[in-house]
């Protein structure tokens, strides 16, 4: 897998490049500013983008800015932020549009998690770390359209948020894959998503649940 980086602190950056080196793929551009980002983007063509949300010339969400001029023009690409906290301004519209992940920093050192996550969003997933699940989904209550889920069930559609499989729910859940299709199924009758391809109505879930009041 070709990877471009877009990361300010040399010492995370080289890191990450020879993590991703080690493992196999190929790092074909670093850079540590968000304009540099997008001309090394749109030089290099990669497969995979990972980029720190905090970058220069501002500091603020410049990286994440860049990630969704990137995501304009490269729609095919994968995206991947890394956050040292939480930041949820522009999630919810990156991750409607697919091959996008949003991980905390410290999910690095999670190696085995982290490159599946890697894997997931570069074949056209998502992987969205579960505390920035949980921070979309941590507004008011009122009016919620998930009301009707079960406890469980609603186990279940934070992981299809995070970008699980139902095999990988199964296993984090301790269930068997026939469990979890049922509850996915339940769910997606709950929520009235009925009528397309369940790969479309799991996403439409998903967005239904990040999305909420």
């Amino acid at each position: 897998m070709r990877v471009v980086i877009g990361e300010d602190s040399v010492l995370f950056r080289e890191g990450l490049a020879r993590l991703l080196a080690d493992a196999g793929h190929e790092v074909v551009a670093k850079a540590q500013d968000a304009p540099g980002l997008i001309a090394a983007v749109a030089a290099a063509n990669p497969d995979l983008v990972i980029i720190d949300i905090r970058m220069p010339p501002d500091l603020t969400d410049d990286g994440a800015r860049a990630a969704r001029r990137i995501r304009d023009t490269h729609p095919e690409l994968g995206i991947v932020l890394l956050s040292q906290h939480v930041e949820t301004r522009h999630s919810v519209d990156l991750v409607s549009r697919g091959r996008f992940g949003y991980l905390l920093k410290d999910r690095v050192f999670d190696v085995d998690d982290f490159f599946d996550a890697l894997q997931r969003v570069a074949a056209g997933g998502s992987a969205l770390d579960p505390e920035v699940v949980a921070r979309l989904i941590g507004a008011r209550r009122a009016a919620d359209p998930l009301a009707s889920l079960s406890a469980r069930e609603r186990e279940v559609l934070a992981l299809m948020a995070e970008g699980r499989t139902n095999v990988g729910i199964a296993r984090r859940l301790w269930l068997t894959g026939r469990t979890v299709e049922t509850h996915v199924s339940s769910i997606l009758a709950k929520l009235g998503l009925t009528g397309s391809e369940e790969d479309h109505r799991r996403v439409l879930a998903v967005l239904l649940y990040l999305n909420r009041p």
